[in-house]
C-alpha cells in the first residue's frame, strides 16, 4: 500500500538511477514531448512522494502513477525497474522526468548487472594496456600508474577514440547553449555518452560526464553549497580529457582509474589521524576517519550514507562494521588496528569486505612513528608538490592529500584564523619563532554548519594571539596561503600551546571536539603577540585575472551568445589591463575566445551558418586552462614569500 506524504519530491527520497537507464527513456520519448520535459520535472518539485513495497511511487496527475521499484543495490540498474500507469507507458512523460528527476547512480557503486562483464573485461585491458591496476604506493600514486607513464604507453583503441568524440560532441554542446539551455535533453545525451565510456574502459571521462551532469542540475536547481566554479572545472576536465582522446592521445593518465576498484593489500597497520564529518550537497553525510599506514600511505575508513547534517552529527562516535568486526570511529581516529585481508581502493579507502580482520593496536602521536612524516617537511615543498599533480584520479593532488604543519596564531578575520608557520626546531628556547617573511596563512572552516564546531573552535583558537599549534588540515588549491584544518595539537616542546585531555590523546577533532578556555594556555602579555587584524592582498582575487575568469564563467552560466554580447560591449577593455599587468598570454587567449564566440561563417551563397561548436570550445578549453595554471602558480608563490599588497 503506498504511504502517502507531504513531503516534496527531492533527490533525498528518490533512488539513483544509471545513467544508461536515465538516457534510454529519453531518447525514446517522442520529440514532440521533449519542450516539456524541463517543465515537468520541475513540477514535480511540489508532488509527494509515495512509499510501496520494495520502492517510491510518485503521482503525476490522473491515471499516472509512477513507481521506482531499485535493484538490491538501491539504485534503479533496469528500464522494467521504472513504471508508469498511463497508457503510454513507457514512452510516457511522466516515467521520463521522473528518471531525469533522481539523482545519477554512480555505475561503479550501483553496475548494471547487464554490462557490468563487458565493462569489467574492457577495463581491464586497458589496465593492462596502460599499466593502472596496481596497488598504491606511498605516494598514493598507482605503482601501475608511473610504469605506465614511463613505459611506452598504447594509443586508445577505435571504439575509445569514438566514445570520446561522442562525449566531446556533448559537451561541446552544452558549452554553446549554456546552464540555462542544457536541461533534460542535453543532458541525457552527456549521459549516453558516459554510458558508452564506460563500456570503452574510459574512468575518467565517464566520471567526468557524470560530475558534469550533476553539476548541471545542481546550478539550474540553485542548490546550497554549489559553486560555478565547480561546473567549470569539471567541464574544463571533461573537455580536456576526451578532446585529447579523441584525437588519439596515448597518455594513460587520459584513460583513468576506477574510482572504487578496490584491490587486495595483505597486512596492514594502520594509524588513525582524525575524524572528518561530512555533509554533501547531494544529500550524503557521514563520517570520515584518516589514517596513516606503517609505511607512510595515506588512507581512509569512511560511514558516509544518505542523509543529513543530524547524521554527520551522530557519526561522532559512529560504529561501522569492517568485516566481522566492529570499529569505532572515535576510537580508530586515537588509535590503530592491524588489518588482514585488506581490500583499497586507488584514492586510499579500505573496505569491509567479509574477508577482512582487524585487531585493536595502540595508537602513536602525531610526533612518533609514520604520523610524524606529515610534519616532516615545509609548508612551501608540500604545497609545490601537491599543485604539480594534474591527475583528477592522483590522490596526491592538492586538496585531497592531508597536510600537516606548526603554526602560530598572530589574529582573526572573520571565521579564519591568521597564523604564521613556525621555523624549524632549534635549541634557541621552547617557543620556535614564526618563518622570517613568511605568509600570512589563513585556517578556514572546512563546514560552517551550525551543527558542526569548526567554526566555534577556530574562534577559539583565534582568541589568543601568538599561540603555538600542530594542524593537519588540507589545502585549498583555489585561494592564496588557506589551510581547511580538520585537527589541531599542542607542539611539542612549546610552552604556549594546547593543553587538551589526556583521554584526547594529544588532538582535537575540529568537527567534533569542544576545545574549551581551560585548554588553551593563560593570558601571558610576555609571551603573547600583538594581533594581526589585517592580511595582505590575495594574489589571486586581486589580479586582473578575474576579467578571464568572468569570461569563461559565463560561457558555462549564459552560453556562447552571453559570451559574445559581453566581449561587444566590452570591447577593448578585457585584454588592455591583462597587458598592462603583464598576463599577455591571458589576453591573447580571452581575446581569441571572444572573437570566436561571435564568429559566424557563410555558406556558398553567402548565408549565415551555424557556429562551429568545435572552435567554441577549444578556444574556451585554452583559455580556462591557461587561468588555471596561471592561478596554480600564483598560489603556490603564495606559500613562498608574503603576499603581494
Amino acid at each position: 500500500m503506498t504511504d502517502r506524504t507531504s513531503t516534496a519530491v527531492d533527490t533525498d527520497r528518490l533512488p539513483p538511477v544509471l545513467p544508461g537507464v536515465a538516457a534510454a527513456a529519453v531518447a525514446a520519448l517522442p520529440s514532440r514531448l521533449h519542450k516539456r520535459l524541463d517543465a515537468t520535472v520541475e513540477r514535480l518539485a511540489g508532488v509527494p512522494v509515495g512509499r510501496v513495497d520494495g520502492g517510491v511511487s510518485v503521482d503525476c496527475g490522473a491515471e499516472a502513477l509512477v513507481t521506482l521499484t531499485p535493484g538490491p543495490t538501491g539504485a534503479v540498474t533496469d528500464p522494467h525497474q521504472a513504471r508508469c500507469s498511463c497508457l503510454l507507458s513507457p514512452r510516457c512523460l511522466h516515467r521520463t522526468a521522473v528518471l531525469v528527476a533522481c539523482p545519477v547512480a554512480d555505475p561503479a557503486t550501483h553496475p548494471d548487472p547487464v554490462s557490468t562483464t563487458a565493462a569489467s573485461s574492457t577495463s581491464d585491458d586497458v589496465g593492462a594496456a596502460t599499466g593502472r591496476t596496481g596497488r598504491a604506493g606511498r605516494t598514493g600514486k598507482t605503482d601501475g600508474a608511473a610504469a605506465g607513464r614511463a613505459g611506452r604507453s598504447a594509443a586508445p583503441t577505435k571504439a575509445q577514440r569514438a566514445a570520446a568524440g561522442a562525449l566531446w560532441r556533448a559537451a561541446a554542446a552544452v558549452l554553446a547553449a549554456g546552464v540555462p539551455a542544457a536541461g533534460a535533453v542535453p543532458q541525457a545525451e552527456l549521459l549516453r555518452a558516459a554510458h558508452s565510456a564506460r563500456l570503452a574502459g574510459l574512468p575518467r571521462a565517464e566520471s567526468a560526464a557524470l560530475r558534469t551532469v550533476r553539476g548541471l542540475r545542481a546550478h539550474r536547481g540553485r542548490q546550497t553549497g554549489h559553486r560555478l566554479a565547480e561546473l567549470v572545472e569539471v567541464l574544463h576536465d571533461l573537455l580536456y580529457v576526451a578532446g585529447r582522446l579523441a584525437a588519439g592521445d596515448p597518455d594513460p593518465a587520459l584513460v583513468g582509474i576506477l574510482r572504487r576498484a578496490y584491490q587486495p593489500d595483505g597486512t596492514l597497520e594502520v594509524y588513525g589521524v582524525c575524524r572528518e564529518p561530512v555533509i554533501s550537497a547531494t544529500g550524503y553525510a557521514g563520517v570520515v576517519t584518516h589514517l596513516v599506514a606503517a609505511d607512510g600511505r595515506q588512507l581512509s575508513f569512511g560511514d558516509v550514507k544518505p542523509g543529513g547534517p543530524d547524521r554527520a552529527q551522530d557519526c561522532a562516535r559512529a560504529v561501522t562494521e569492517m568485516g566481522a568486526v566492529a570499529v569505532n570511529h572515535a576510537v580508530l581516529a586515537r588509535g590503530g588496528l592491524r588489518i588482514t585481508g585488506t581490500t583499497v581502493s586507488p584514492d586510499g579507502r579500505l573496505g569491509a569486505g567479509k574477508g577482512v580482520r582487524a585487531t585493536p593496536i595502540s595508537g602513536t602521536d602525531w610526533s612518533t612513528g609514520p604520523l610524524a612524516e606529515l610534519f616532516a617537511r615545509p609548508l612551501a615543498e608540500v604545497v609545490t608538490a601537491q599543485l604539480a599533480a594534474d591527475d583528477p584520479e592522483d590522490p596526491a593532488r592538492a586538496g585531497t592529500a592531508l597536510v600537516g604543519c606548526d603554526l602560530m596564531v598572530v589574529g582573526a578575520a572573520g571565521d579564519q584564523v591568521l597564523a604564521r608557520e613556525l621555523a624549524p626546531a632549534t635549541d634557541a628556547g621552547p617557543d620556535r619563532a614564526p618563518v622570517p617573511d613568511g605568509p600570512v596563512i589563513r585556517l578556514v572552516p572546512v563546514n560552517s554548519h551550525p551543527v558542526l564546531a569548526h567554526v566555534a573552535n577556530l574562534r577559539r583558537l583565534a582568541s589568543r594571539p601568538g599561540l603555538r599549534i600542530r594542524v593537519v588540515g588540507r589545502l585549498d588549491p583555489d585561494r592564496a596561503s588557506t589551510l581547511h584544518p580538520l585537527a589541531v595539537g599542542p607542539v611539542p616542546g612549546a610552552a604556549t600551546t594546547l593543553r587538551l585531555p589526556a583521554d584526547w590523546h594529544g588532538r582535537a577533532d575540529l568537527g567534533y571536539d569542544q576545545i574549551q578556555g581551560g585548554h588553551l594556555p593563560p593570558r601571558d602579555p610576555a609571551a603573547m603577540t600583538e594581533p594581526v587584524l589585517a592580511v595582505g592582498a590575495d594574489a589571486v582575487a586581486e589580479s586582473p585575472l578575474w576579467r578571464v575568469r568572468r569570461l569563461v564563467e559565463l560561457a558555462v552560466s549564459g552560453g556562447r551568445r552571453a559570451v559574445g554580447e559581453a566581449a561587444r560591449g566590452e570591447g577593448a577593455g578585457l585584454a588592455g589591463p591583462l597587458r598592462r599587468a603583464g598576463f599577455t598570454t591571458a589576453a591573447a587567449v580571452a581575446a581569441a575566445l571572444a572573437d570566436e564566440s561571435d564568429r559566424r561563417g557563410r555558406d556558398a551563397f553567402g548565408r549565415l551558418t551555424d557556429p562551429d561548436p568545435d572552435r567554441y570550445a577549444w578556444a574556451w578549453l585554452a583559455a580556462t586552462a591557461h587561468l588555471a595554471a596561471t592561478e596554480r602558480e600564483l598560489i603556490r608563490s603564495s606559500w613562498i614569500g608574503p603576499p603581494v599588497g
